[in-house]
């Protein structure tokens, strides 16, 4: 049987785009999925198909926007595993972009769902980091969410507010202004 590795996720990023429509509803933030940068190479006119194309550049993480004035990006994932987050679904560049997000002033941060136990967390792209600069692991345990990131309860409205986290993070760096 082949396993089919595609729409991983979509059941976390659907009720992200629900949760970003409904902060942009109430004028709360402005945030987006970043389109995936794909060059067309073969198109069949006739039925209005495209038969081929290709990633140009690796796509940075998922979403971007604004919110009190911040700039706030990240990157959400899923996995079926009830321990830890593999790393590698994460990729370096990815990790590097989220780097330069926190080095120039804006929020970075993961959205990790635990499917299987139903557990959605938070994780400060400063923890992410950390993780791998002090870690050799090949996945992040269940237990460094816990310890380190914010669970986001599962809520009616906003479905994944992700927003009550990040206010958390600005009253951290506007008492570091002071």
């Amino acid at each position: 049987m082949k396993i089919s590795y595609a729409n991983r996720g979509m059941d976390l990023e659907s009720e992200i785009n629900d949760t970003n429509h409904y902060y942009l509803d109430i004028d709360k933030a402005v945030v987006y999925k970043k389109p995936t940068p794909i060059t067309i190479s073969k198109v069949n006119y006739k039925e209005n198909r495209i038969n081929e194309g290709y990633f140009r550049t690796p796509s940075t993480t998922d979403y971007n926007g604004l919110y009190k004035g911040y700039y706030i990006d990240f990157e959400a994932k899923e996995t079926v595993n009830k321990t830890s987050f593999p790393l590698q679904n994460i990729h370096p560049h990815q990790i590097e972009h989220l780097k330069k997000v926190v080095k120039h002033g804006g929020i970075g941060f993961l959205i990790i769902r635990f499917k299987t136990i139903n557990e959605t967390y938070y994780l400060d792209a400063n923890e992410l980091i950390k993780f791998i600069k002090d870690n050799t692991a090949k996945s992040i345990p269940i237990d460094y969410f816990r310890a380190n990131g914010h669970i986001i309860k599962d809520k009616f409205q906003p479905r994944v507010d992700y927003l009550s986290i990040v206010d958390l993070y600005i009253g951290v760096k506007n008492e570091k202004k002071i």
